[in-house]
């Protein structure tokens, strides 16, 4: 079903990409920059550049991503390298973490856009984003980063549904934020950490699991599973993610038996009344 109001706000889209002129898109192969940069070649042909921000960050299977569709579509695309991990406030990883790491992203790139000759910036932000906490927004509006996509009143079904109609194939792909969201509020980022949290999750999807996450707890790590593919999870499969997981550097694993739900980790910066208690956790301590 095509949501409604979407050949309009496409038309929206269209216009205000004409009216930058040119446009440098940070692109990090995710659903919504896939899309926004394919319409930003598709408006604007060589007066778009997409840039694809380079760190331990992200994975590697993203990044290869991000370059299979821009050779594919034929749309420029650039990887350059960003440093947020050796920012110590980065590394802290208080509620500001994003925010430290847009700025840096969009220093980077805003520097880029102006040596050559590149008259904005845009990035991905589309209508849901703005109900979540998001400090990288504010670090984009510092910087006068456009947003094309929420500005055109475009959300997450909307941009799939395009997506779907241009034939890209990050059209259905589940949210990728960056490797860092695995880690809780207050544990200290590093390569290291990141690298751990990306043999984790590579692993699991190894054994055919599409929305996942791993928690990085320390030693320990919490796997985080989409609802919809729980009842995957027999006993034989069951030991087999907690095998992977430990061979990816965690000595305890814990299954949750919530499931994986988008966010969950923003919990600990809200003010709420306390919840019942969850159930028991699935540890193996082996």
């Amino acid at each position: 079903m095509t949501p409604p109001g979407l050949p309009e706000r496409l038309a929206s889209l269209d216009r205000s990409l004409a009216e930058a002129g040119s446009l440098l898109v940070a692109y990090s192969g995710g659903v919504d920059s896939a899309f926004l940069a394919l319409r930003a070649h598709e408006v604007l042909g060589p007066r778009a550049l997409a840039v694809t921000a380079d760190s331990p960050s992200l994975p590697r299977a993203q990044l290869r991503l991000a370059e299979e569709v821009a050779a594919r579509f034929g749309f420029a695309h650039r990887v350059v390298a960003t440093h947020e991990v050796e920012d110590p406030r980065y590394a802290q990883n208080d509620a500001l973490r994003c925010y430290h790491c847009k700025t840096e992203l969009f220093t980077r790139l805003l520097a880029l856009a102006r040596a050559e000759g590149f008259a904005h910036l845009a990035y991905g932000l589309i209508v849901d984003d703005l109900a979540d906490f998001r400090p990288g927004h504010k670090a984009a509006a510092e910087a006068g980063v456009l947003s094309p996509l929420a500005t055109a009143g475009l959300d997450k079904e909307a941009v799939r549904a395009l997506s779907r109609a241009s034939s890209l194939p990050t059209a259905d792909l589940p949210a990728s934020p960056c490797l860092s969201s695995r880690v809780p509020y207050g544990t200290a980022v590093t390569p290291a950490v990141l690298a751990r949290v990306e043999r984790a999750e590579e692993a699991l999807r190894g054994l055919g699991f599409r929305e996942l996450r791993v928690r990085h707890l320390g030693q320990a790590a919490r796997v985080e599973i989409a609802p919809a593919e729980m009842a995957r999870l027999d006993e034989s499969l069951r030991a087999a993610v907690v095998a992977a997981v430990r061979v990816a550097g965690y000595s305890e694993v814990e299954i949750d038996p919530a499931g994986y739900r988008r966010g969950r980790l923003n919990d600990a910066l809200r003010v709420r009344p306390a919840p019942a208690a969850p159930p028991a956790p699935l540890l193996d301590r082996g």
